[in-house]
């Protein structure tokens, strides 16, 4: 008898449906074809221990379990309550009739426990595209895919649930969330807040243009003046995530497998910090059985770069393409996957080795030409990707012990979500456009005119510090994001001014 069970591979973000055909027939052995790889191999024994422990049987005759489509590859544990339903199916100790009706995945465990699985949420969204009724699946993983509607999602803790759900003879709860709803009453209650820094009111200005418009920020100062607490708080001033960014991140980090249990929708914006000795392959993303990396995990939320220049080189060079493109594809000899990577970067680092280069007070004991070097260690193309250069200067006595409190997050929030809601409006009809830093360069003449003074403004801008025709588009970008916080319709000299003066540390003109 041959019997048909659907599962479902992730490859990127996206997922392909699995046809699993199953023979039972004369004979003996078993056999698992359409190019498994080992841990599917392994689900031979996990299957029969755990029909055996629930009451059913492994057939004791040939059987032949086909994956299909045979030419992708088929990885992980996952497959295998598709697998043990199309067996039992097949072997007559289930009604076969309900099998097409629905996508089933979940690991099983020795005594039948059904143990969570990555990319739920793909999984479902293609299940819905495919017009499956629904989708069974570990309780952990329900809520993250009932996040789809239009689709009955159930969620089951073991093997025999599942069987007497499919033989009509007990019912699974269906979990139904309204992700409007779920989305609206999620909540960020931020632990930090700007108005902890005390001073610092034109690094707090830089970052606000900064989170107003996208924009990539490097911080570069002494230790101790504050570049990590500024760039933490950076969170707590950007715009809440819209539903559409929600579901795009959450997509990412189930495919990771980055999601909490019972978890749905994520309620705020990622902040990813990792650590200096971090590979490149972790940070863009790949691997034998090709993986999200950090920029992708940081996808509309911030990548923090924490002592830029102790990272290898090799791993800041991979950044390049993402930066400019904010997406990444990992390329291998079967097949291509895309990971987007749409972030905003904030990188800080000491001006040299000993940390006080054009300290105000202390002296720099770094020999001649070690300055250069330090800096040399991140690239000209690099730190041309960079919106906003902004030195850090240490915070005097008196700001730390005043008594005047600083602003709060939310008000300065509220400024940012202004700016944004006229970007919105500007890039509405543009899919995939949601602040200024995303602008390409046809965008750029339609909305960053500057007139003839502000041209020759920029002109004798570019010719002193020597800028590149990149710099010369983010100056405009940036322009344009100080224009809408001060809800200007066209871009003025002052605006442009700011602008230019956050580039004043590209590294022709800071380090001499």
């Amino acid at each position: 008898m041959l019997v048909k069970a659907f599962g479902s591979a992730v490859y990127g973000i996206n997922a392909t449906t699995i046809t699993v055909e199953v023979t039972v027939s004369q004979g003996i052995k078993f056999f698992l074809v359409g190019l498994p790889d080992s841990a599917v191999k392994e689900s031979q024994q996990r299957i029969e221990s755990a029909l055996n422990l629930n009451g059913y049987r492994m057939p004791g005759k040939k059987i032949v379990v086909n994956m299909a489509p045979a030419d992708i590859r088929k990885e992980g544990s996952a497959y295998d309550l598709t697998i043990a339903m199309g067996i039992a199916a097949a072997s007559g100790q289930i009604p076969p009739e309900r099998l097409p009706e629905f996508i089933l995945m979940g690991e099983l465990s020795l005594d039948g426990g059904i143990l969570p699985i990555r990319g739920a949420l793909p999984i479902a969204i293609q299940a819905k595209t495919e017009g499956f009724k629904g989708l069974i699946l570990p309780m952990e993983n329900a809520r993250e895919a009932a996040i789809v509607s239009g689709l009955e999602v159930y969620g089951a803790s073991n093997l025999e649930q599942v069987i007497r759900f499919l033989s009509h003879e007990d019912v699974l709860e269906q979990i139904i969330i309204d992700p409007e709803v779920e989305f609206a009453a999620a909540h960020d209650f931020s632990e930090v807040d700007f108005s902890d820094v005390k001073g610092q009111e034109n690094i707090k200005r830089a970052m606000e243009i900064a989170a107003a418009g996208g924009h990539n920020v490097i911080l570069i100062g002494p230790p101790g003046a504050g570049k990590t607490m500024l760039a933490k708080r950076l969170p707590s001033i950007l715009p809440s995530f819209t539903l559409e960014e929600a579901l795009e991140t959450t997509k990412i980090h189930s495919v990771a497998g980055k999601l909490g249990k019972n978890s749905s929708l994520l309620s705020s914006r990622p902040f990813r910090n990792p650590h200096h000795t971090i590979s490149d392959v972790a940070l863009v993303g790949g691997g034998g059985h090709p993986q999200p990396g950090e920029i992708s995990l940081a996808h509309n939320g911030v990548l923090f770069l924490d002592e830029l220049p102790e990272f290898k080189r090799t791993v800041l060079e991979v950044m390049r393409q993402p930066l400019e493109d904010r997406i990444v594809t990992i390329s291998r000899a079967r097949s291509t996957v895309e990971y987007p990577a749409s972030f905003m970067l904030i990188a800080s680092m000491n001006p040299c080795p000993c940390g006080f280069y054009n300290h105000p007070e202390k002296e720099c004991v770094c020999g001649p030409g070690i300055v250069q070097k330090y800096l040399n260690r991140v690239s000209g193309p690099l730190l041309d990707r960079i919106d906003l250069h902004v030195e850090v200067t240490p915070v005097k006595f008196e700001e730390l012990t005043a008594a005047r409190s600083s602003e709060r997050s939310s008000a300065i929030r509220d400024r940012v979500v202004a700016a944004r809601n006229v970007q919105k409006e500007r890039f509405n009809e543009i899919p995939g456009i949601y602040c200024n830093a995303q602008m390409n360069s046809r965008m750029l003449r339609t909305w960053c005119q500057i007139g003839d003074t502000g041209n020759q403004l920029l002109k004798t801008a570019m010719e002193r510090l020597s800028l590149s025709a990149r710099a010369y588009d983010r100056i405009l970008k940036v322009s344009r994001t100080i224009a809408d916080l001060e809800g200007a319709r066209d871009i003025e000299l002052v605006h442009l001014s700011e602008a230019i003066q956050l580039r004043s540390l590209d590294r022709d003109n800071w380090a001499g």
